[in-house]
């Protein structure tokens, strides 16, 4: 989908569906909770279920989507909630957001997959830091999809980095029925 169609998505969104953006994902909320806060960077945030939920667990929160509508429903949430979160509209596709090498404590990019993004996201992260990311990888008898990772792929990102947790299959998230590939991995401190 285009930026054009996230912002109509988001657009047309009933408050029951805005209700969503209260509950993060759980792999980024078990990982999370075993850091210590520091500097965070959620990519392709959507309405900021997960950066609202780091800034409310003391996170400093960064996050970044390309929909404009997306943001501006992040950004009224954590007013309402009284948070801090960075919030940028930015096309990531484009390049319009650039990630400061070695800068980040944690960088989350959940359900999206762009396969350049996973390998600027790894240079963002300090080291000692930890990447978590999570892409829809396609079923058996699925025709490849530029959106969708093949089984076994997402691994062959994170050679040289202690992989903290791999996961294929059903995901353990209520706002996704597809076949996930998931991985929390810490980058080497040297």
């Amino acid at each position: 989908m285009d930026i054009k169609g996230w912002n109509d998505r988001y657009l047309s969104q009933t408050e029951a569906a805005r209700a969503e953006i209260t509950s993060p994902t759980p792999l980024l909320a078990e990982t999370a909770r075993q850091l210590p806060p520091g500097k965070a960077l959620d990519l392709a945030c959507g309405t900021g279920r997960n950066a609202l939920w780091l800034a409310a667990n003391g996170w400093q929160v960064t996050a970044v989507d390309g929909s404009a509508a997306a943001i501006e429903i992040l950004r009224e949430e954590a007013a309402r909630r009284a948070l801090t979160v960075d919030a940028h509209v930015a096309d990531l596709q484009a390049g319009e957001y650039q990630i400061a090498e070695a800068a980040w404590d944690f960088i989350a990019i959940c359900y999206y997959l762009q396969r350049d993004l996973i390998e600027h996201a790894k240079r963002g992260v300090a080291p000692g830091g930890t990447l978590l990311v999570i892409v829809h990888i396609s079923e058996p008898g699925d025709e490849p999809r530029p959106t969708r990772l093949e089984r076994g792929q997402l691994g062959a990102y994170f050679q040289g980095w202690e992989v903290l947790h791999y996961f294929e299959g059903k995901p353990n998230d209520p706002s996704h029925r597809r076949s996930v590939a998931e991985v929390v991995a810490r980058r080497p401190k040297s």
